[in-house]
């Protein structure tokens, strides 16, 4: 806190006032006194009166500005005891925001301290070195130990572990990796040693572009701001008219010089919008820097305040409620074989395939158990599927419509119904079995699409480019009813478009590559993707780091809170602002007190959008209060 200017200058102008005050009361040389008063307003009014005198070479007038002007102003009518205690209320409150301002950045900054400062990088010669972590490349290997955070994003070439990547991902509990898993640098390695392939340059790392992009969105300005800042520059222009008026009118009706310069000066204080200014990006900020700190990238301020308008969702299927990984559901094998043999030639055969139905298959078969031949003459033809020996043996795995078979095929009707991918497996040209391959559903895909709709009043649209029986089977089961199968790029597009023609503001929800078109065209754009892949935080608004779809509707209720407290910031400013206006027209207002309502009214406004900074916001988000 100390380290801030702002607190320093508060500090020393408190301690300037409180001599002073002492001074006064011990019945000191009024010299001596009026010394410390002086040297406190220097103290706490250097900063922003420069910081104003800048403005107006812009031009524009910084109420700061105002508020140095009227602590002169009583201290050239002999009040300088009022205006030392407005300098020292009006520093303290600009230190109390920065001080604010410091935890918003510091909650996440602080995410770049989890990462290691060095990492054991295992040589080519079989060795091990201890290297800085920005000097990790991609392609390198490194070794981490039980206990060790993870240097680098990578994937894990062997070993096993528990790692806790509650940084990232938000996740209670942590998480088996093991050969193929993808681990985030920060996270924490609980047990067992892990070799891991550094895939995406330290600089680039999920954690750093969580940070990069929540200072990005820090530098942002929301449409309500830019329309308060808008207004606020007129609304400061006539209160300074006001005030002049309400000086110069009295005085030509012969009101006595003090009492009317201070009635001014106290009304120029009380009517600037201080507390209105700060109504808006501390909520948001806040909000921002919650969901970085839970893996959710919000690109800028406008985006956050745009989340909370969303009245209509449209999903991508593939990669979106789904898991985007095929896996083998059911194997039906022919009459006298078991599953795992068909299961087993058909792996063998596909093991030298890239296809992701072929991985799916050799998946399938590791995951049982499976003794896996080696295929010798391997061929893949599109459309068709693959051919190897095996076993001596030709093995065919591909498409029952494309591939010749006998009347001992099992039947795949129901397979189909279920939207599954059916495969036919041969042995030298007898069928001998079929597979059923799946895209798994999400955990959470239908109780995100019921949190969705519950926010947003309508039920999400699927959008995909699959068939349809594979796209209805999938709305079936998250409850969804308007199902548009079959599209293209740019028909999601012209999809878009056509709910935005009928009023609504939409959000959309891809995996960030082929749905870049419809992020890019949406009210609201979020990608799904593990990785943070370039072309998703390049196309989308908002990034889910990890693929969970829970956080889609979190971050829009928690824009909902941000929009609530920005509206409830208002108000309080507001009623301060017009009680104390009305008082000070009205009434004897003392200008201490017109200053203490004037700056509590700015700290009240500031601190309670800080409150989405905490944890509890964040969960109350999860649980669908937005």
């Amino acid at each position: 806190m100390w380290t801030l200017p702002e607190v320093r200058w508060a500090a020393v102008a408190v301690a300037l006032f409180a001599a002073g005050g002492l001074c006064q009361l011990a019945g000191a040389p009024p010299w001596l006194w009026w010394t410390l008063y002086l040297t406190c307003y220097a103290a706490g009014g250097w900063e922003p009166g420069l910081a104003g005198l800048r403005a107006l070479r812009e031009p524009r007038l910084d109420v700061d500005l105002l508020m140095v002007a009227a602590a002169i102003g009583a201290a050239a009518i002999g009040q300088v005891f009022d205006g030392a205690l407005l300098i020292v209320i009006f520093a303290t409150s600009g230190a109390l925001e920065a001080v604010a301002t410091k935890r918003t950045e510091d909650s996440v900054r602080s995410l770049l301290d989890l990462a290691p400062t060095t990492a054991s990088r295992l040589t080519e010669e079989g060795g091990e070195e201890t290297v800085p972590t920005e000097r990790l490349a991609i392609g390198d290997v490194i070794l981490v130990r039980p206990g060790e955070r993870v240097g680098a994003d990578g994937r894990v070439l062997d070993g096993a572990g528990e790692v806790d990547q509650a940084t990232i991902t938000g996740e209670p509990l942590p998480v088996t990796k093991q050969a193929g898993d993808e681990v985030f640098a920060g996270t924490l390695n609980g047990s067992g040693a892990l070799r891991v392939r550094v895939e995406r340059d330290p600089a680039d790392s999920v954690i750093a572009r969580i940070v990069a992009m929540v200072e990005e969105a820090s530098r942002t300005k929301a449409p309500t701001q830019l329309f308060i800042e808008k207004v606020e520059q007129r609304y400061s222009i006539g209160m300074v008219i006001a005030t002049v008026a309400l000086f110069a009118l009295p005085l030509m009706f012969g009101a006595d010089l003090e009492p009317t310069l201070l009635r001014a000066m106290t009304f120029m204080i009380v009517a600037s919008p201080c507390a209105v200014v700060l109504a808006t990006m501390p909520p948001l900020l806040s909000a921002i820097a919650n969901a970085g700190r839970h893996g959710v990238l919000i690109k800028s301020a406008v985006v956050m305040e745009r989340l909370g308008q969303v009245d209509a969702v449209a999903l991508d299927k593939t990669g979106t409620l789904t898991e985007g990984a095929p896996q083998v559901a059911d194997i039906r094998p022919a009459a006298g074989l078991s599953a795992d043999e068909v299961l087993a030639l058909a792996a063998a055969a596909e093991h030298p395939s890239e296809h992701p139905l072929g991985r799916a298959v050799t998946d399938a078969a590791r995951e049982r158990g499976l003794d896996v031949a080696r295929a010798e003459n391997f061929a893949s033809t599109p459309g068709l599927g693959v051919t190897a020996t095996v076993g001596g043996a030709e093995i065919t795995v591909g498409s029952p419509d494309r591939l010749p078979h006998g009347p001992g095929v099992p039947d795949t009707a129901d397979l189909r119904a279920q939207g599954r991918t059916t495969v036919l497996v041969t042995r030298d040209g007898e069928p001998i079995g079929v597979l059923g391959i799946t895209d798994r559903l999400r955990p959470d895909a239908a109780a995100t699409v019921a949190s969705l709709t519950a926010l947003t009043g309508s039920a999400p649209v699927l959008v995909t480019g699959d068939n349809a029986r594979a796209a209805a089977h999938v709305a079936g089961q998250v409850g969804i009813t308007d199902v548009r199968a079959g599209l293209l790029p740019q028909d999601k597009v012209g999809l878009v478009r056509q709910l935005q023609d009928t009023g609504s503001k939409v959000l959309v929800v891809g995996d960030g590559v082929n749905d870049a078109p419809a992020l890019a065209a949406a009210h609201s754009g979020i990608a799904m993707g593990r990785a943070g892949s370039d072309l998703a935080l390049e196309t989308a608004d908002a990034v889910v780091v990890r693929d969970e779809l829970a956080a889609i509707p979190a971050a829009v209720a928690l824009s909902r809170q941000a929009r609530r407290l920005i509206v409830q910031n208002l108000v309080i400013a507001g009623a301060f602002i017009t009680g104390l206006v009305i008082w000070d027209l009205t009434g004897d207002l003392p200008l201490p007190l017109g200053v203490a309502g004037h700056e509590g009214s700015t700290v009240i406004v500031g601190l309670n959008g800080l409150r989405l900074l905490r944890e509890k916001a964040w969960l109350q988000a999860r649980a669908g209060r937005g």
